[in-house]
C-alpha cells in the first residue's frame, strides 16, 4: 500500500511534525522531497523579501527561537552582538539539510541548535525565550493555532515575537482571486496559505501587537504580494 501523501495526513490533522524524522522522507513524492525546498527557498530569498527580513530580524536579542527556518536565509541578518543563543526550529528534512550548509558557510554552524519538528510542539521549556522570530512561515503551519500557543508558552514575560508575513489582503478584489487561487497554490508552493491574516491570528492567539505596518510588494503579484510586519506580546 503507497504512503500517503504529505497533504493528505495535514488534511486529516495530523501534522508532518508529528511524524518521526527518519519517517517523513519516505512519505514525501519526489515533488515534495526535491522541488519543494528549492522553490520555497528561491522564493523566500527574492529581493523584496529579504528587504522585509531586514526590517525586523535585526532587532531580535536574548535568547531567540526563530519558526520554521526553512534553508536559513535570516541567519546572516541576526546582530551577534545581542543574540545570546538562537534555537533554529524546521520540520522538513531537505530544510534543515540547507539550513545547517548556510549556518556552516556563514561560520556560525556552532552557536545554532537545530529543532527538527513542527512549531505545534516546541521541545523548549516554558518561558525561555526572549524573541520568537516569525518570517514567511504562518502561511504554512497547518495547525498554526497550536504553533502560536506553543509560542506563547516559551516566552519570557516581556518577551516578544517579531513578525513579518505575507497574508490576505484589504482589497476585496485581491482577496477574491486569493481565496480562487489558493487550493491550487497550496499544492504546489509546500501548503502555503493566501488568506491568512496575520495580525487576527495573533490577536485570537492572546498576543497584542505593538506595532504593525503593511504594504503591497513590489514586482510581486498582489495575491502573494501583501505583507504586514512589527512586533507584538503576550496580552
Amino acid at each position: 500500500r503507497a504512503p500517503k501523501r504529505i497533504d493528505q495526513i495535514q488534511d486529516t490533522g495530523q501534522c508532518l511534525s508529528r511524524v518521526p524524522a527518519d519517517q517523513r522522507v519516505e512519505l514525501m513524492n519526489p515533488w515534495e522531497r526535491y522541488v519543494v525546498p528549492n522553490l520555497i527557498a528561491c522564493a523566500c530569498s527574492s529581493r523584496p523579501i529579504m528587504k522585509q527580513r531586514a526590517k525586523v530580524v535585526p532587532k531580535a536579542e536574548g535568547v531567540v527561537l526563530e519558526l520554521g527556518c526553512g534553508s536559513g536565509t535570516n541567519f546572516a541578518m541576526y546582530d551577534a552582538g545581542k543574540v545570546e543563543k538562537l534555537y533554529a526550529l524546521e520540520p522538513a528534512p531537505g530544510m534543515i539539510v540547507k539550513a545547517k550548509r548556510t549556518a556552516g558557510e556563514l561560520g556560525i554552524g556552532k552557536s545554532i541548535e537545530f529543532l527538527e519538528t513542527g512549531a505545534e510542539n516546541i521541545p523548549l521549556p516554558d518561558h525561555s525565550v526572549d524573541t520568537a522570530m516569525i518570517t514567511f512561515v504562518l502561511c504554512t503551519i497547518p495547525d498554526w493555532k497550536s504553533a502560536l500557543a506553543e509560542t506563547r508558552r516559551v516566552l519570557k514575560p516581556g518577551g516578544k515575537v517579531l513578525f513579518t508575513e505575507h497574508g490576505l489582503a484589504p482589497d476585496e478584489g485581491v482577496a477574491k482571486w486569493q481565496r480562487r487561487v489558493e487550493p491550487v497554490w497550496k499544492s504546489i508552493a509546500g501548503g502555503c496559505h493566501l488568506t491568512r491574516d496575520t495580525g487576527a491570528m495573533l490577536h485570537e492567539c492572546g498576543f497584542a501587537c505593538d506595532q504593525t505596518e503593511t504594504m503591497y510588494l513590489p514586482n510581486t503579484p498582489k495575491i502573494a504580494g501583501f505583507v504586514s510586519w512589527g512586533s507584538a506580546r503576550v496580552a
